[in-house]
Parts: C-alpha cells; structure tokens; sequence
C-alpha cells in the first residue's frame, strides 16, 4: 500500500510516530509535515499577529504540498491526521486521482480546531477515531457511516525504558506528576490532591499551566511542556502518573474517557494512577496493571496508598509495562488502520 500522510513531525508527535508505525508494516509512505508550512509555536503576541495575517499563505503552501507529493508519488490513501488545515479542495483533487481519503482524528471535538474540518469530514472514505463517542457524534452531526474506533498507541521509538542519570533526576524527580495541558477541572482535581496530601512533590508539566489560579499549585507548575525523550524521562522520573481526562467541550458529547497518556506512560515503564470509567479499565487491569480512581479525594487516597506501598506499584508498574507491549503499541493499531483501508480499496 502507497500512502501519502499529512500531519505534524515533531518528535513525538502521535501523527510522526503513527506514520513510522505504518512504514514499519511495510507500507511505502510520503510525508507532509504540518509544522514545516504552519508555525504554530511562537510566544510573542507581535508574532502571533502576524502568524494570523499570513495563516491562509501557510495554509495555501501545505495544502499545494500535499498535491504535489499525490501527483508525484500516486498514492493509494491520503492518509490525513486531524486535518485542522487541510482544505476540501485538496481532498477533492486526491478523490480526482483515484485515491483513498482517510482521517485519522484524535481529538474530543471535530468543530473545535477551525472550518476545515467540519467541511471535509463528509468527504472521508474511512474515518478513524480515537474516541468511543466520536462515533455516535460524527453520525449525529454529519450522517457518516464510515467511522472506526482505534485508541491511541505508544510509540516504541519515544516511549520507551530510557537511562536516567542523576541530573534528571534532581529536575524530572517527583512522587507525583501530570504532563498535559490546563482545563479548569485538572486544576480544580490537583488543587484538591495538594490539599489533601500537601507533604507530596508533585510537578505539572504541560501547556496553558499560566491560566491557573490556584495558589497552592502554583509552585508545582513547571512553565514548560515535555515533549519527545524528556517526556519520557519525566514519566519514568515519577513515582506516580496521573491520567487525568479533559472535560466535555463544545461540539462533543462526552469528555474523554481514554487518552494517549492512557498508553504513553506504561509504555514508558512509569507506573499509570488513571481516572476510573466503563472504558479506561479495559485497557489495564485495576490494581495489577495500572492504578485507578473517581474523583479527586479517591485519587489523593490512592496517591497516599500506592506512595506508601513501594513493592505493590512497581509489581503494578511492570506489569503495565508488559501489557502495553503486548497490546498497545502504535504497531498494533497501524496494523488494524491497513486492515481497514485494505478492505476499502478491494
């Protein structure tokens, strides 16, 4: 199978390292990375202005990319990851040449990353999600038919046992860490686990953390997100992880239930302390594969019980560890992802 993928590179990235996952099942791919045409990282408010002014330029160049690598590589799929900036126009031109449209959507919401998205999801050949609810939600909004889930994986190339030297452990070491992005229930539920147990050094890593104001987080954050190997050394540097989910937001019927953390940090060898629902303990065994919770006064409890109870957490810890092996790496799921366009191109 010959695809050409779109979607961010970055070290790290879920899109990069589903995209190796697929060449690794031995599928030619070309790759078409977002972050080369979009900037989407600066600081400065000058910049962003003018980020903002030149936004459809960036948006012009990527989408032109994308055409020329179908016409150059003739590609079998367009295989697009969350397509925030691909255009209708472009699907259609992949359409014109024959090709399979997929997406692969990661997010809670599909009206919450701008227009392109809600405009192009009718145009899909096959969808795949990585939320439950995504499903009913794509059907209800825009009658499609062709959805799959598939959960998040790790990826074998960043989440992985790494050597940890005695410098990251004095910056990365912790008893408990969250590495994500702020929403107002993360930090109400944090502020409760500092109440609750304030002796504990816990380290909060992510986006967005400036939005807090909690004071009695305050000194926890950390201004900085973690991202490729010091994501995984973060992870590995923590006595507990914690999954914590993002709310319900505009445009989805459900906050999440599972997320890439779900699978990023036994991956990473750390011990997993996740948020208890009807979908997350499929995935790890309560109290033999991962650490469970609802709510925040049971997630202090369980925080206070597993940091006193060495020998069970890491007896928990690696078993995690050998069932994400086994079940949940991003090989696993790009083995059933060309399955599924398998069958749609016969």
């Amino acid at each position: 199978m010959r695809i050409v993928c779109a979607g961010p590179l970055w070290r790290g990235s879920n899109a990069g390292g589903l995209f190796r996952a697929l060449s690794r099942q031995g599928c030619q791919i070309e790759v078409t990375d977002e972050f080369y045409f979009i900037s989407l990282q600066t600081r400065r408010k000058l910049t962003k202005v003018f980020e903002r002014i030149i936004r459809p330029l960036q948006t012009d160049e990527y989408n032109a990319a994308i055409v020329k690598k179908i016409d150059v590589f003739l590609p079998d799929v367009l295989f697009i990851y969350k397509g925030t900036f691909v255009r209708p126009e472009t699907l259609e031109y992949a359409r014109k040449k024959n090709c399979l449209l997929a997406l692969f959507y990661p997010d809670v919401s599909m009206t919450a990353h701008g227009p392109n998205i809600p405009k192009a999801i009718p145009l899909y050949d096959l969808i795949f999600t990585t939320k439950t609810f995504g499903i009913r939600d794509m059907e209800a909004k825009y009658g499609v038919t062709s959805a799959h889930f598939i959960p998040h994986g790790f990826d074998p190339e960043i989440h992985r046992k790494i050597a940890i030297s005695e410098k990251d452990r004095e910056k990365f070491g912790c008893d408990v860490s969250f590495i994500g992005t702020w929403s107002p229930k993360k930090e109400a539920w944090l502020t409760v686990l500092k109440q609750k147990c304030p002796e504990i050094n816990l380290k909060i890593w992510g986006e967005q953390w400036f939005k807090s104001k909690s004071a009695l987080i305050k000194e926890c954050i950390q201004n900085t997100a973690v991202l490729g190997d010091l994501y995984a050394i973060a992870i590995q540097c923590s006595k507990i992880n914690l999954g914590l989910l993002s709310e319900q937001v505009a445009g989805s019927s459900s906050g999440d239930l599972i997320t890439s953390r779900t699978f990023h940090i036994p991956g990473s060898t750390g011990f997993l302390l996740h948020e208890r629902n009807e979908e997350s303990v499929l995935y790890f065994e309560e109290n033999k594969e991962a650490g469970f919770f609802n709510g925040p006064e049971e997630m202090a409890a369980q925080v206070k019980y597993f940091l006193n109870n060495r020998d069970i957490r890491e007896t928990i810890q690696q078993s995690g560890y050998q069932r994400a092996l086994r079940d949940h790496s991003l090989d696993e799921r790009a083995k059933l992802v060309m399955s599924l366009m398998k069958a749609k191109l016969k």
